[in-house]
């Protein structure tokens, strides 16, 4: 470990996926662990190679314990615009930590690692023989090394334009890998219980790393559905609760979502779904409920909330109610009266969720959810606002060409008081708010019929 206010330097070697999704999710499991974002440069763009500053080797191992972000990690000893920088900047990389991997006891390999370009065999050989000034002692084992060195060449980014020479240069130890066959293991195609908007597997294990999910925290999902995000959560050892308006789906009843399935099976649901990756003792329970009417008594009760509401596209935006009035005094329906379903607006939902959220998360707890906004209209002003609840992220997947959803990441920072529950009345941005009700209309009329309509409309 490095001395105190002493960083270590260590290259990052990303994946090219949900690429907004990259840079809120390494700086949510360094806090997490202990760590703090630091690094030489302000943003990375789309770029596969960060440079950061950790504290310890324990840190940048934790870190790779939980992101599917990231393919690598590796300890920098140097890096250039060019060979010769490259060699000029292991030189003066301190001896006495490469010696720890370097001994005569030791066994190691060099790998060469290349972005946007292929290099012969010949070529490889012949950059591992320019190294021979680095103190090496050990013996040569390609098949099972004790120490994995890289050199790690960038390319650029555009595969119809790569250069004859690499931009930059990277040379390193190599410490861990991330977890990207996460993706693979447990991806929705393998699923026992699956929807119409079951959560893709990757991005549910970002949304748990945004909300900074850890052992034995308290994971809610008010929108469950058949409980990806639950699961995700549960593997990174959070016990997990949920909530769900549509009976059927909660009980595993119904039309199946699957090819060539009429009906779901007898054990079709979202505990059967934990237990299909042993995680079944991490499954507290879930429930019928409508997340209008929350049925909790005040308290505390979560660490995190993550959840994707519906949008109305492929799963309605429900609430139970009435379609007639309710007579003024009658508050309570009798027990064995079930209230029919009403539409849900979604600028209500949100509003409902960030209330929530202030009310049963703990103080530093995160709220992590989708916002589906129709893009030509989308400003930041329209993300919803609460005052016990501080923006940490926000980042896009582009649904259409005319439509996006947003990853929001919010962090409880104050507690809540009974006032905090109408602020949203009282913002500027209340009508912005309200342009997410007609999301539903948006989608699916589209950018070019709207123009035409608007165009026709305007020449009568």
């Amino acid at each position: 470990m490095a001395p105190p206010g002493i960083l270590n330097r260590y290259l990052l070697l990303m994946a090219q996926e949900h690429l907004e999704f990259r840079l809120p999710e390494i700086k949510s499991l360094l806090s997490l662990f202990g760590g703090q974002f630091t690094s030489s440069q302000e943003t990375y763009g789309k770029s596969p190679f960060w440079i950061l500053s950790i504290p310890s080797e324990e840190i940048a191992r934790n870190l790779m314990k939980r992101t599917v972000c990231a393919k690598s990690i590796f300890e920098l000893w140097g890096h250039g615009k060019c060979p010769e920088e490259l060699y000029s900047s292991l030189k003066n990389y301190p001896v006495e930590k490469m010696v720890p991997y370097l001994h005569s006891d030791s066994t190691y390999k060099i790998k060469i690692h290349t972005f946007n370009k292929t290099l012969t065999q010949e070529e490889k050989v012949k950059r591992i023989d320019a190294l021979e000034f680095l103190p090496f002692e050990g013996k040569v084992n390609l098949k099972k090394p004790q120490h994995i060195f890289s050199i790690l060449e960038d390319y650029g980014l555009d595969p119809n334009h790569i250069p004859e020479n690499p931009h930059n240069i990277y040379f390193g130890r190599w410490i861990a890998d991330g977890q990207r066959e996460l993706i693979e293991s447990y991806s929705v195609k393998k699923r026992h219980f699956i929807g119409n908007t079951s959560m893709d597997a990757g991005l549910s294990f970002i949304m748990a790393n945004h909300g900074k999910v850890k052992k034995n925290d308290i994971v809610f999902d008010p929108f469950v559905g058949t409980g990806g995000l639950l699961v995700a959560s549960a593997h990174f050892g959070a016990y997990v609760y949920g909530t769900d308006i549509d009976y059927n789906t909660v009980h595993g009843l119904g039309k199946a979502s699957r090819k060539n399935q009429k009906w779901r099976g007898p054990d079709e649901n979202i505990r059967a779904n934990l237990r299909q990756y042993g995680l079944e003792k991490y499954y507290l329970d879930v429930l019928v409920s409508d997340a209008s009417k929350p049925s909790w008594r005040k308290g505390t009760y979560f660490d995190a909330i993550i959840t994707d509401p519906p949008y109305g596209i492929r799963e309605s935006t429900r609430r139970t109610g009435s379609q007639k009035e309710i007579p003024k005094g009658i508050e309570k329906c009798p027990e064995s009266h079930v209230p029919v379903s009403l539409s849900y607006h979604l600028s209500d939902m949100f509003f409902d969720l960030l209330n929530f959220s202030a009310e049963t998360l703990v103080l530093g707890g995160r709220l992590v959810y989708w916002l589906p906004v129709y893009t030509p209209e989308y400003t930041e002003e329209m993300v919803p606002w609460h005052p016990c609840m501080k923006l940490i992220s926000n980042c896009e997947q582009k649904l259409s060409s005319h439509t996006s959803r947003r990853l929001i990441t919010m962090e409880k920072v104050k507690e809540f008081e009974n006032r905090d529950q109408y602020s949203h009345l009282l913002s500027d941005h209340f009508l912005l708010y309200q342009g997410h009700n007609s999301f539903r209309e948006k989608y699916f009329s589209g950018v070019t019929k709207r123009i035409a309509k608007e165009e026709k409309s305007s020449q009568e």
